[in-house]
C-alpha cells in the first residue's frame, strides 16, 4: 500500500506576533547604516520576511525596485528578481544574499535560444514572464507577471503572433483568460509542477469545505481543481474574503508566513506533494537570515549586468509597469 505525505497545517498566528531575533536586530541595525532597502519575495523565509522593507510578488517587487531611493536593494529572492532590480536602478548597487539562488523556469529558457526562434521567425511578439534571464529580457517586447499576465497580454496588438516564454503552464492560463491563440515555451516551474490532483484531492478530502486557490505556474490539471488561480498578492485578497476558516494553498510553502500575518484568525493548509508534506522551492531557500546580515555587512554578492544587455531589457519591463497602472 502506498503512503502518500498529509498536508502541513498551520493554524492562526499568536497575537503580537514573534519578537524579533538577536540576528534580526543585527540586520535591521546594519540596514540603517548602509542606507539599504530590503525586498523580500512571498517565498523567502519567516524570519527573512520579518525584516524586509516590503514582502510580495514579482510585479509589487519590480514597482517597490523601481522606486527605490537607498544606495542599496538587498533583494531576498533568485536570480532574476536581483536582475529585474538592476535593470531599473543601474547607479544603485544591487545584492543578493546567495548568489546561486537560480530558477528552474529562467533556465528553461536561454538568451540564445530565444534569439534563435525569433531568427527563425521575425514576425512574433515576445512575451516574457518576469521569470527570465536578463538576457532574455533584453529580447522581448513586453514583460508579464503573473499578476499582470492576462491584462498585459489584451493589450497586444490582435494582429500579432504570440510567442511566450518561459512558462508554459501560466501561458495556457492566460491564453484561456484572454482568449489569444499564443505559441508557448516548453518551461516551466520544478516547485509547482509536483503538485497533482491526486495530492490536491486527498488534501481537499480531509479537509471538507476548504476552499482552494492555487497559483497559475501549477498544471492545469491542478488549476482546475481550484476555487481561486491567482497571484501570491491576490491570494492575500482572495483569502480575506473567505467565510471559511481554514483555506488550501496550492503554492511555494513560504507564502503560508504572509497569509497567516496578513489574514489573521484563519487556519492555512500547504497543499501537499505526492513527496512532501509541503512543497519548499530549493532556489527561494537558499538564503537565509545569516546570508542577508553577511551581504549588508560586506556588500557583496552584487549583481553585475552589462550596460548594453541592462538597457535593452528595461524597455519591455518598463513597458510592462506602465501598461499595468
Amino acid at each position: 500500500m502506498i503512503t502518500y505525505p498529509t498536508a502541513s497545517v498551520f493554524p492562526p498566528l499568536p497575537a503580537g506576533g514573534t519578537p524579533l531575533s538577536d540576528l534580526q536586530k543585527e540586520v535591521l541595525a546594519l540596514k540603517q547604516a548602509k542606507d539599504a532597502l530590503i525586498l523580500a519575495h512571498n517565498y523567502q523565509c519567516e524570519d527573512i520576511q520579518g525584516v524586509a522593507d516590503y514582502v510580495g510578488d514579482s510585479l509589487g517587487l519590480a514597482y517597490k525596485a523601481a522606486e527605490a531611493k537607498q544606495s542599496t536593494i538587498v533583494f531576498c529572492g533568485v536570480h532574476f528578481m536581483a536582475e529585474t532590480a538592476k535593470i531599473v536602478n543601474p547607479t544603485r548597487r544591487v545584492l543578493l544574499p546567495d548568489l546561486a539562488a537560480g530558477c528552474s523556469l529562467a533556465d528553461s529558457c536561454p538568451a540564445e535560444k530565444l534569439a534563435a526562434a525569433k531568427a527563425a521567425d521575425p514576425s512574433l511578439y515576445v512575451v516574457a514572464y518576469i521569470n527570465c534571464s536578463a538576457a532574455v529580457k533584453a529580447l522581448c517586447d513586453v514583460i508579464v507577471t503573473s499578476g499582470n499576465a492576462s491584462k498585459i497580454v489584451s493589450r497586444v496588438p490582435a494582429d500579432r503572433k504570440i510567442l511566450f516564454v518561459p512558462d508554459q503552464n501560466l501561458g495556457r492560463w492566460v491564453s484561456g483568460k484572454t482568449g489569444r491563440a499564443m505559441q508557448l515555451w516548453p518551461g516551466n516551474c520544478y516547485a509547482h509542477v509536483q503538485f497533482t490532483p491526486g495530492a490536491l484531492l486527498r488534501t481537499k478530502a480531509a479537509h471538507p469545505g476548504a476552499p482552494v486557490v492555487a497559483h497559475p505556474e501549477c498544471t492545469e490539471a491542478v488549476r482546475d481543481l481550484a476555487d481561486m488561480v491567482c497571484s501570491t498578492e491576490l491570494m492575500v485578497g482572495w483569502c480575506k474574503q473567505q467565510t471559511a476558516n481554514t483555506i488550501i494553498i496550492t503554492t511555494e510553502s513560504g507564502m503560508i508566513h504572509r497569509l497567516r500575518k496578513e489574514v489573521p484568525g484563519k487556519t492555512f493548509v500547504a497543499a501537499p506533494t505526492d513527496r512532501c508534506s509541503c512543497n519548499d522551492c530549493k532556489f527561494m531557500k537558499m538564503n537565509t537570515l545569516t546570508k542577508v546580515r553577511d551581504c549588508l555587512r560586506d556588500g557583496t554578492p552584487e549583481i553585475a549586468l552589462a550596460e548594453s544587455i541592462r538597457a535593452a531589457a528595461e524597455i519591455p519591463l518598463r513597458r510592462m509597469l506602465d501598461w499595468s497602472k
